[in-house]
């Protein structure tokens, strides 16, 4: 760590910006900036924005840009090439020529969006532009002062981990940061190195989806929707999306306006309810019938929907199975047709699918999974249904291999709008589903443990429960458990192998049918614990719920010494 920061104080051309920031630190923030190299998690590798080796800033940028330069090279692809798109935040932009400097340095061609584009239009892009991969500049829905980098393959889906162990091993390999030489982005342009996408691929985008309509010829007349992007990138295509389809929409003027800051809400994650107090603002003034709100880089959505004079928020769960009965009632497939969810998503959307006689295939947390699993549908006698997470992400038609905000809206809005023709709300259609299906509630509790010491608890709180081997504790009656860094499931003092890879998850489940997963965020400082449980009536599934919390919950903060 002191050989890193005498280097950065060193260095003659570091970047006046970090170099002025360098200059004001403690030793804390010393500590906190070089103790570790910024990791690759979930999502790719994301950050506080700041000099140091553990900081999203251009030097890190370029060693993590050469890693994968050399990752693209081995593909022994001719002519190989990469799209790059990027979001509203803060240098994102910066970002985004760098990782196009550091390629076009290695041959690689290089293809920039001009301006901010969804995550989901950049996944697209990779196949319509038969490129070798992908990057997007995003933090997705983190604070401000945060920024990320995502990478993709030639189908338009993030690394999976064998593949991103490529890179990363590259990275590791790689020259010092400030040895790595850059052409400047204005000569690697003369030079043909990089190119500009044009508007086309805007539409070329939403032509496709447009395609995923079921009901497009619907009666809109009294609907309404308001559209928010959270100061993000889908303000232009989201409200154009709407507008080109029919739906008449009130857009939040004043987030949709693209804002590094996010200055109009605490948080811009659709989860957080919070996100949609201005956009439930408008919606009250124009009676509207859903307020939409999709997150800064667009993969994500959420809404929130009238019913009986209040607004009502969704989770992803919920949402998730409002869509898949929707679509497996009144959507024609030509062959069996795949749902997709993840280990943590809640039970009910598989339940809904398993009736429509559709299969159902469950992976770990991140859509590169999900991606991964919609590639090997090509060619088959299977085809992709519809893939969610309970994390606000969803993807109707896989062209792109990526949670597709965009999709999403669509969707919700033809759905809310199909169901108000037949006097119904998204909500009466939930407790529709609830009455045959069964009341699921499904919680998730966010530990935020930051810095170095948070991770050390988290990883302790984690090495806890892999290592405990009661089938019960707390009053809760474990009957099995999976295990996926051991990827192994105990059951009836009996050990069988798990099929997925690799990862930092634990999942038990409950006599009663109920289960809990405790993961460690791969983007954010946090330790997610995920409880799904089912009963004859919400009253009850709230109880429940709320009793495997206080044991689960009373067990992590012993173990944090609480």
């Amino acid at each position: 760590m002191l050989t890193d920061i005498a280097k950065w104080k060193n260095y003659k051309d570091l970047d006046e910006t970090l170099k002025k920031e360098l200059d004001s630190f403690t030793e804390e923030d010393y500590y906190e900036a070089f103790y570790t190299d910024l990791a690759f998690g979930t999502g790719g590798m994301r950050g506080i924005l700041g000099p140091g080796t553990n900081r999203m800033n251009i030097y890190t940028m370029r060693r993590a840009n050469y890693g994968y330069g050399q990752y693209i090279l081995q593909t022994k692809k001719a002519n190989p090439s990469v799209v790059i798109a990027y979001d509203c935040r803060h240098n994102s932009r910066l970002f985004a020529e760098e990782s196009a400097r550091v390629l076009a340095t290695m041959g690689i061609k290089v293809l920039v969006f001009d301006k901010i584009t969804p995550t989901p239009e950049l996944s697209f892009a990779v196949r319509e532009l038969k490129a070798t991969g992908g990057i997007v500049i995003t933090a997705s829905h983190n604070p401000p002062n945060y920024n990320g980098y995502k990478i993709y393959d030639d189908f338009g889906c993030q690394l999976v981990p064998d593949l991103a162990d490529i890179v990363i091993d590259e990275i590791a390999k790689a020259p010092d940061a400030f040895q790595i030489d850059v052409e400047s982005f204005a000569s690697l342009k003369q030079k043909g190195y990089i190119e500009i996408v044009d508007d086309s691929i805007d539409t070329a985008y939403l032509n496709k989806v447009k395609s995923i309509r079921v009901h497009p010829d619907l009666n809109k007349e009294n609907f309404l929707v308001v559209f928010t992007p959270l100061h993000g990138t889908s303000s232009l295509l989201g409200q154009r999306l709407l507008q080109e389809t029919g739906y008449p929409c009130i857009p939040v003027v004043e987030q949709m306006v693209a804002d590094p800051n996010f200055s109009t809400v605490s948080s811009p994650n659709p989860e957080n309810k919070e996100a949609f107090d201005l956009a439930i603002t408008y919606a009250k003034k124009h009676h509207a019938d859903i307020c939409i709100a999709t997150d800064p880089d667009a993969d994500r959505m959420g809404i929130a929907v009238y019913h009986q004079g209040n607004y009502v928020l969704l989770t992803g769960n919920q949402t998730g199975a409002i869509l898949i009965q929707y679509l497996a009632k009144y959507r024609t497939l030509k062959k069996k047709g795949v749902l997709f969810n993840t280990i943590v998503t809640s039970p009910l959307g598989a339940a809904i699918a398993r009736k429509y006689h559709l299969d159902v295939i469950s992976t770990l947390t991140g859509f590169k999974y999900i991606g991964e699993q919609a590639k090997l549908l090509e060619n088959t006698e299977r085809e992709f249904f519809f893939g969610y997470e309970e994390s606000y992400g969803y993807v109707v038609s896989d062209f792109v291999r990526d949670k597709d905000s965009l999709q999403a809206l669509l969707l919700c809005s033809e759905v809310a709008c199909y169901y108000k023709n037949q006097g119904k709300t998204l909500v009466d259609v939930l407790e529709e589903i609830y009455q045959e299906y069964g009341y699921y509630h499904d919680h998730l509790i966010n530990i935020t443990l930051t810095g170095a010491s948070g991770a050390q608890k988290i990883e302790e709180i984690l090495n806890y429960f892999h290592n405990e081997k009661q089938s019960n504790f707390q009053g809760l009656k474990i009957v099995a458990k999976e295990d996926y860094l051991l990827q192994q499931r105990f059951e009836n003092n009996q050990t069988t192998k798990l099929a997925l890879p690799k990862a930092n998850v634990i999942k038990y489940f409950l006599d009663d049918g109920s289960w809990f997963v405790l993961r460690p965020s791969g983007t954010e400082p946090k330790m997610k614990v995920y409880i799904s449980v089912v009963t004859n009536s919400r009253h009850d599934s709230i109880l429940r719920s709320k009793e495997i919390e206080q044991k689960v919950m009373e067990l992590i903060n012993h173990i944090k010494g609480e």
